[in-house]
């Protein structure tokens, strides 16, 4: 049938999600899931829903959500905007903050999503190469007639971006960039938007989050997830912070596509969830805990970690190659995720699993080191 398809639909190069594999006695360390669960109160509030007023459509601007979230970050419910997802964010902000005459400014080693919006909406993008540590430099984002614009070869070429977007932490990196630098980059392209996908922040100190630079800057917009911090990746949940008029150009492209974007569950899902701050406080410890024992172990097998404040390690070994690795473990039915770019080919992305989870796949990393 692709016979039918438009021009667009044969050039793209769609986006390829984690495996979610039918296993028995599977540990799945592959797409960042967190290992906690919801919210109790957030099912409670889900499970109330199910019932005639099902038949009914939800309310289309998510008042009530915008106004909990509102009150959390301390903005006004005009600053919020609510999408199915944070992709679903990230797809209305591409095609409606983010496409301009110059190009899209993004890393090299990013969240894979980005260049297939780009293809899909017809954005010219350029990637600017992380150091060798995988280290976003601020100043390859400098405009070139900036007085602190890197000199370095990857920033020549374009004098100005049409727009930025950058994960922090990055994905699949893991690597937190501090928001003194993120700031520079917003102040340094004041006519430019600035995108930061948080996806993982809450993994991170509290006070990295750029959130509360929004009202300094009209150019800055922050998206945030429910799927990691508060374990609702099944229901499809995001958010955006950020000036007022952001938010109004989100709106507008958001009720020419889908105007209902949150069904009833998810709606009463995330206000519980926001209402539950101890349980999310409680879940985001216990991830950065169980992080610092897992980086530490894998280092101790011989493993280089970059450092992380996301809720997943990216490390790779000298002596083993990734693939034989990943495909090794597995054999043992534990999945983790292997990026085979030119880059991070000989690296793995290792979502933190509960404590048992993790011992698992240390126990089976052992083995398959010692014995290779």
């Amino acid at each position: 049938m692709s016979r039918f398809w438009s021009a667009v639909t044969h050039g793209l190069t769609p986006y390829v999600p984690g495996e979610q594999p039918a296993l028995d006695n599977l540990v799945k360390l592959n797409t960042n899931e967190n290992p906690y669960g919801p919210s109790p109160r957030a099912l409670a509030a889900i499970r109330a829903v199910t019932e005639d007023s099902l038949r009914l459509y939800p309310d289309p601007d998510a008042k009530a959500l915008k106004a909990a979230l509102a009150n959390r970050y301390g903005v006004s419910p005009a600053q919020v905007f609510i999408g199915n997802g944070s992709d679903e964010v990230l797809a209305h902000a591409f095609i409606g903050l983010l496409k301009h005459a110059r190009p899209l400014w993004m890393p090299d080693v990013t969240y894979s999503f980005y260049p297939v919006y780009c293809g899909l909406y017809g954005i010219e993008y350029r990637q600017i190469p992380l150091d060798d540590a995988f280290a976003l430099r601020p100043e390859d984002y400098f405009p070139s007639d900036h007085p602190g614009a890197s000199r370095h070869p990857s920033s020549e070429g374009n004098e100005r971006a049409g727009a930025i977007i950058f994960p922090n932490p990055n994905a699949p990196t893991g690597r937190l960039l501090p928001i003194e630098d993120v700031e520079r980059i917003v102040a340094a392209n004041p006519d430019a938007v600035v995108l930061v996908d948080e996806a993982y922040i809450d993994f991170a100190d509290p006070s990295a989050s750029a959130i509360s630079l929004v009202d300094r800057y009209p150019n800055l917009l922050v998206v945030h997830t429910f799927s990691k911090s508060r374990a609702l990746a099944g229901l499809r949940i995001g958010f955006a912070i950020g000036h007022p008029d952001l938010i109004a150009g989100l709106e507008r492209i958001k009720n020419s596509f889908n105007s209902y974007p949150l069904d009833r569950l998810a709606l009463a899902g995330a206000m519980a969830s926001v209402e539950d701050e101890s349980w999310f406080q409680t879940s985001c410890r216990k991830v950065i805990a169980t992080r610092a024992t897992l980086t530490a172990q894998l280092q101790a097998l011989g493993f280089e970690a970059l450092p992380s404040a996301a809720n997943f390690v990216f490390v790779r070994h000298p002596a083993f190659d990734a693939a034989e690795l990943a495909a090794a473990l597995r054999q043992r039915a534990i999945i983790v995720r292997h990026l085979k770019t030119p880059r991070t080919e000989q690296y793995l992305r290792i979502t933190i699993g509960d404590d048992n989870q993790c011992a698992t796949l240390v126990d089976a990393l052992q083995n398959i080191l010692h014995t290779t």
